[in-house]
């Protein structure tokens, strides 16, 4: 990445200039030395008045530090010189003193929000320690952010690079040596004597623990890179100080300031809507199952290298049977392709047949391998089957076409989700076919959302509108207003995109059926929430070493989202969220909204599987899922590779979706 000429921004905090004087005194720096087959020894740094830091030792190294300022923000220079042949690990400590620990909530983008108590003990959170800092790739900024609740005032800790280099490293813990070189920094947050301290520097260092796979924490782990006599690596940071008034904005002007200092660009890969989707259509010939009484697109729980179809029909969540028989149906109508009318229409009937609980819910999870199907239901899941289904008649009215049986069923479904809705207009995360709950966490509540609103502009029933207005004031209070985005994962329960980015969209959905000032209200927590969103989403392109199979295809992170702390992986989980930041640019006159989906939309589409690109995929079409950009796996391949268990199902409907930036205007315009 090019380094790039900072930009006068204007952003809604108020900007409290900082210098470099105030900024010295109270930074702290540490260097630790190895030497191979021996611990390393740490060395406490002091800065003479010439910017040398130094130790009361004979260094091998010569290490000068240079602090210039530019309005709110000041830039750390550091540059090591190697006198001789020396493996290094620096390390610096920014003491806050006016910001007690206690009163702080923090940020790393993509990783960490507020103190990330949603999450398990066994996962990086509070619940294990108040100190923590990670490897930069985690993130999707190399930044921390620490915001005192009782001030507005906030701080953050931004890396500069070009981030070109990575290596192997042998080992996951202890103190490792590097084969290579490296771009791959740390950041963090620590408590020092009840203050906050922002954490930072090169290479990486994880403590307390470091975080291998899902709910997985192992010791920490200490990376040191070799200098050759004479060589230098200089090293770039950047703080910025501010004040907001919650949370909330803090997360905005962050992303703002983050966006600007970037600017990542589109990613070129020859791909149109047109041409991905042709690519994609494979996947709806070659994964159809017919043998059940089910019919349905095997789309979870394949291997990556062979993509052969599996006995699990899933309605929603990862599998996505249903909207990708709307596809289906749409594409092969659309382009002469009576084999792909034929399956998708296969599907939907056998689904009104057979794919309903007494009670009228979807069966939506079904292992015909196995003979297994559980019998607790989410709404997600069900959520997802109505929206696919609203979607299916919409079009077949547009065409002339009548279904009254599947209107009925609909109904009936939608009966069920005023019985479960609550009184605080939240919507259970998880039930049974008796209505009996078994996870009432609300963070699932804006999936139902986009169903609500499809139902009242379909059956003009201003019951199903009413339920809607609930979820909205629910979401407001308790997800928005205290930036809390949760439980939206079904495989997971802890701070996660997919809340947020379903939040942003329940409110672009609502807005197409209200007016006026409600209307407005609506555009202006959507624009708050996908901000949230937002930050999960790559400003940067990760390293990769030689031998990580994406490195070696030229892979770009910049545009790929982040999935939860649990998943520290990134996907391609987008659906609606790049045509409401194409909405909320013209909406909220925010051009940097477009912009970046500009990047989404082009670099979602580099892994596309076709003849002589595969990128590891057994299949042309099956669009790859747990994509590992990190040190972090499922327990297969690691940083560089997929997992090596699948769902294209989700990723083919979500690409779908994008490439669809006119479905959602189109389903609610009746023209």
């Amino acid at each position: 990445m090019k380094k790039k000429v900072l930009l006068f921004i204007t952003v809604i905090a108020s900007v409290i200039c900082v210098n470099a004087n105030s900024i010295d005194k109270q930074l702290s720096s540490n260097i630790s030395i190895k030497v191979p087959g021996n611990k390393s020894v740490t060395y406490k740094l002091t800065a003479d008045k010439d910017g040398n830091l130094e130790s009361g030792s004979d260094l091998p190294l010569q290490i000068r530090r240079k602090l210039t300022s530019d309005g709110d923000i000041v830039r750390i220079t550091v540059s090591i010189k190697a006198k001789e042949k020396t493996y290094y690990n620096f390390s610096q400590a920014y003491l806050l003193p006016e910001m007690k620990h206690s009163n702080c909530q923090f940020y790393m983008p993509g990783f960490w929000y507020h103190r990330n108590m949603r999450s398990p003990k066994e996962a990086p959170s509070f619940h294990t320690s108040d100190s923590w800092q990670v490897r930069e790739d985690r993130l999707s900024t190399p930044l921390t952010g620490i915001y005192n609740e009782k001030s507005g005032d906030y701080y953050t800790i931004l890396r500069i690079d070009e981030f070109a280099d990575e290596t192997i490293a042998q080992h996951a813990s202890g103190e490792v040596i590097l084969s290579g070189k490296t771009s791959i920094g740390y950041t963090g947050f620590r408590n020092i004597d009840e203050n906050s301290t922002l954490v930072f520097g090169f290479p990486y260092h994880e403590a307390p623990k470091a975080y291998v796979r899902k709910l997985t924490l192992i010791p920490p782990v200490q990376a040191f890179e070799k200098l050759e006599k004479g060589e230098t690596r200089d090293l770039v940071w950047e703080v910025r100080k501010g004040n907001v008034k919650d949370y909330s904005a803090f997360v905005s002007d962050v992303w703002t300031y983050s966006y600007d200092r970037f600017k990542p660009q589109t990613v070129e890969t020859g791909y149109n809507a047109e041409s991905a989707k042709k690519v994609m259509t494979n996947f709806f010939s070659e994964s159809y199952v017919d043998k059940y009484d089910l019919k349905y697109f095997s789309g979870v729980h394949l291997r990556t290298d062979d993509c052969k179809s599996t006995g699990s029909a899933e309605v929603g969540f990862v599998g996505r049977v249903l909207i990708n028989a709307f596809n289906a149906l749409e594409y092969g109508e659309q382009n002469n392709r009576p084999d792909l009318v034929q399956k998708a229409n296969a599907v939907l009937d056998s689904y009104l047949t057979n794919g309903f609980t007494p009670n009228g819910f979807f069966r939506e999870f079904v292992d015909y391998s196995h003979n297994v199907e559980p019998d607790v239901y989410s709404i997600r899941r069900q959520s997802e089957g109505v929206f696919s289904i609203l979607n299916y008649l919409q079009y077949e009215k547009k065409k002339g076409r009548s279904h009254p049986e599947w209107e009925s069923r609909i109904k009936n479904i939608l009966g069920n989700f005023l019985k479960l809705q609550g009184a605080d207009g939240s919507f259970p995360r998880k039930f049974n076919d008796n209505f009996n709950i078994t996870d009432a966490s609300g963070g699932s509540t804006p999936s139902a959302t986009l169903p609500l609103t499809m139902a009242y502009s379909y059956f003009k029933d201003k019951n199903y509108l009413e339920s809607a207005r609930k979820t909205a004031v629910y979401l407001e209070k308790e997800l928005i207003s205290k930036s809390d985005y949760f439980s939206s994962t079904l495989d997971a329960n802890c701070e996660d995109k997919e809340a947020s980015l379903y939040a942003s969209t329940a409110m672009y959905y609502l807005s197409f059926v209200t007016k006026g000032k409600e209307r407005e209200h609506y555009i202006d927590l959507c624009k708050e929430s996908a901000y949230f969103c937002l930050s999960w989403y790559y400003m940067w392109d990760v390293p990769f070493a030689q031998g990580q199979m994406l490195g070696d295809v030229g892979f770009k992170s910049r545009g790929w989202g982040n999935v939860s702390v649990e998943n520290n992986h990134i996907d391609v989980f987008i659906f609606e969220f790049a045509t409401i930041l194409d909405w909320l640019a013209v909406e909220r006159k925010e051009p940097r909204f477009s912009e970046f989906s500009s990047v989404i939309k082009s670099s979602m589409l580099q892994l596309m599987p076709v003849e002589g690109h595969m990128f590891d995929i057994g299949k042309v079409g099956y669009y790859p899922e747990v994509v590992q950009h990190t040190h972090w796996d499922y327990g297969k391949n690691g940083k560089g590779f997929y997992n090596d268990i699948f769902a294209p199902g989700w990723t083919v409907a979500s690409l779908w979706q994008m490439l669809s930036p006119e479905r959602v205007s189109d389903y609610f315009n009746k023209k």
